[in-house]
């Protein structure tokens, strides 16, 4: 019986951090896992290339750390941000505040390297992983819930059957789409451009936030010795593009004093690529024998940098609930399979609410730069606070630590 025609216990649909993640959890969980992916891998994504302190945890348990680190990944130490004013947060994660990550560093590491050995973990941990096969659909059993997905593959339509179905696909998740789950946000609508230079002058070992009034641009040490360039605009603004990202990308950096001499003698070395709009959420992140992880479930700027982070703890936090789901299916009880899938949707806000705070107040700052320099002077003059932040999204400092009141009043002084 070939792998399309078996039924699985768990299929997971796209093959990213997210689905790697929650693959390799339910495989060493005991689970029979089959992981779909359009691509074939190693393939580029655009994105930040950002791996929080924190995220070093999950990488290690799945044995990923090491050959990361070993491998040529820069090592970040923390952030600064240029404000419109011209202010600067400088934050480092190791501080005062006696926080402390898995590691005490970030990670800039291209995803072609990341999500390929990512791949090969949950192939160790003995997932089926096939590639250039494209989810279009989801099956329906008689009751309504999901028991399955329709896959293109070279040889045409399969359908192929499980007792869960986990949508870890990404911003325009099919999965999410065809459930009737996906829900835009009005605000912020942003798209990013994302490309690789070489030789851009002066970066060191701090990722680089710059703020202006019409967009803002992050630079990142990565693997090879390339620096990560990701331009985030307003969508409006990204609309007079006409259809040339490198042309609009490069003018805009031309347009930047502070940015411009450091690209001068800049290389780029791979293509601009685009991803958006931004802001956009799950109404809920399961269905009766689906799952949602990833930015499938939810994704509201890339700012903070964090979509890798949450992308490996999502899928290490569902992997106890899907466990129960599977089995409840299994046992034909629909009620098990739903208090499951309900107490995973519990999990999720316990775990992220207090960063999606965090996220939609640093959003808000972003969106207007009276608050953005307001904020990187209250930050330029309080370094513990922003150390505070920056460990925040490091992912290794409580949200709560910054939400407090009388933090947050630190902020209106």
């Amino acid at each position: 019986m070939s792998d399309y025609s078996r039924a699985w216990q768990v299929i997971v649909v796209g093959g990213g951090p997210a689905g790697s993640s929650a693959a390799w959890h339910l495989a060493t969980a005991g689970l029979e896992v089959c992981l779909l992916d359009r691509a074939r891998f190693p393939r580029a994504k655009p994105c930040a290339e950002y791996v929080s302190p924190e995220a070093s945890r999950i990488l290690d348990a799945m044995g990923a750390l090491a050959p990361l680190e070993h491998g040529g990944a820069a090592s970040l130490t923390g952030m600064v941000v240029h404000a419109p004013s011209g202010d600067r947060i400088h934050g480092e994660f190791v501080a005062r505040h006696g926080f402390r990550g898995f590691r005490d560093r970030g990670l800039g590491v291209r995803r072609e390297i990341l999500d390929t050995l990512l791949i090969e973990r949950a192939r160790a941990a003995g997932v089926c992983v096939l590639e250039d096969a494209k989810v279009e659909g989801v099956t329906l059993d008689a009751s309504g819930a999901v028991s399955g997905v329709e896959v293109r593959t070279d040889e045409g339509m399969r359908t192929m059957r499980a007792s869960l179905v986990i949508g870890a696909d990404g911003l325009r998740s099919i999965v999410s789409r065809r459930l009737e789950l996906a829900h835009q946000s009005r605000w912020p609508r942003r798209v990013a451009l994302v490309a690789h230079y070489r030789g851009v002058r002066d970066i060191g070992t701090l990722g680089e936030m710059h703020v202006t009034r019409n967009g803002y641009v992050g630079l990142a040490a990565v693997s090879g010795g390339l620096t990560n360039v990701a331009l985030v605009v307003p969508r409006s603004a990204a609309q007079g593009m006409a259809g040339d990202p490198s042309a609009f990308l490069e003018a805009w950096i031309a347009a930047q004093p502070a940015l411009h001499p450091r690209f001068l003698d800049a290389v780029r070395e791979t293509p601009v690529r685009a991803t958006g709009p931004f802001a956009s959420h799950a109404t809920r992140a399961w269905a009766p024998g689906a799952m949602l992880t990833g930015d499938a479930a939810d994704f509201y700027d890339p700012f903070t940098g964090e979509g890798i982070y949450a992308a490996l703890r999502g899928g290490e936090l569902l992997a106890p609930f899907a466990v129960d789901a599977v089995h409840a299916r299994e046992q034909s009880d629909a009620r098990g399979m739903r208090r499951a899938l309900r107490a995973y949707e519990q999990a999720r806000k316990r775990t992220f609410a207090g960063k999606w705070r965090v996220e939609k107040l640093i959003g808000a700052a972003v969106a207007f730069p009276t608050l953005m320099n307001h904020a990187a002077r209250v930050l330029t003059r309080d370094r513990d606070l922003a150390d505070l932040l920056i460990g925040v999204t490091g992912d290794f400092v409580p949200p709560s630590a910054v939400l407090r009141p009388r933090t947050l009043l630190r902020f209106l002084s």
